[in-house]
């Protein structure tokens, strides 16, 4: 017997409803988020300079335009980079000299989120993206590890494209070099 046969329906309809009314919350938010960016044009062009990004969506873009809006412009890219968590870490101490670094993660969480499944749906669908990530792969890094390299690398270029007032363009971040070493791997995998 599964366990939702004794469910009751009444309980089941709750959970409906109460699921309905949380969607129905974030949408208005979501709105309400998007009319704030729409009234002031120095940030809705910010906001379309990211959405021009493949991959980035309007929930992503709404969620890193308001954890990096309130940044100081003097940052660098690397400064942003160890605000996201996204900085690597050596663990030296003692015998253990040779450990591998690892993602801080000592930053913004909300940033971090809102970077993963763009840097995921790019490697996908921008060959600049995917030509990196391959090539980080076939150099020995984990996958985990080629898309945290991802998401940093997006958040450098977003923070440019806020700075500089530019769309984003993923052919100023990812360098040619990667297509041909990912074109020459497929050749190597696929003869």
């Amino acid at each position: 017997m599964k366990s939702y046969e004794d469910t009751s329906d009444l309980v089941i309809h709750d959970e409906q409803d109460g699921i309905a009314y949380l969607e129905s919350r974030i949408q208005r938010l979501r709105m309400a988020a998007l009319e704030m960016i729409k009234s002031d044009t120095e940030i809705a062009q910010q906001f379309n300079n990211i959405l021009a990004a493949k991959g980035i969506g309007e929930v992503s873009a709404i969620a890193m335009l308001g954890e990096l809006i309130i940044l100081p412009e003097t940052l660098k890219a690397n400064q942003v980079s160890r605000y996201a968590g996204l900085d690597v870490r050596l663990n030296q101490s003692g015998s253990s000299l040779n450990r591998p670094g690892r993602l801080s993660k000592a930053g913004n969480a909300y940033l971090r989120s809102a970077l993963f499944m763009p840097a995921m749906s790019a490697v996908r669908h921008d060959p600049n993206v995917k030509a990196f990530y391959e090539a980080l792969v076939a150099r020995g890094k984990k996958k985990i590890q080629a898309m945290c390299a991802v998401m940093r690398k997006m958040l450098t270029g977003i923070w440019a494209c806020l700075k500089l007032n530019t769309p984003y363009d993923s052919s100023k971040l990812f360098s040619d070099e990667h297509k041909k070493l990912a074109l020459k791997q497929s050749i190597y995998i696929n003869p």
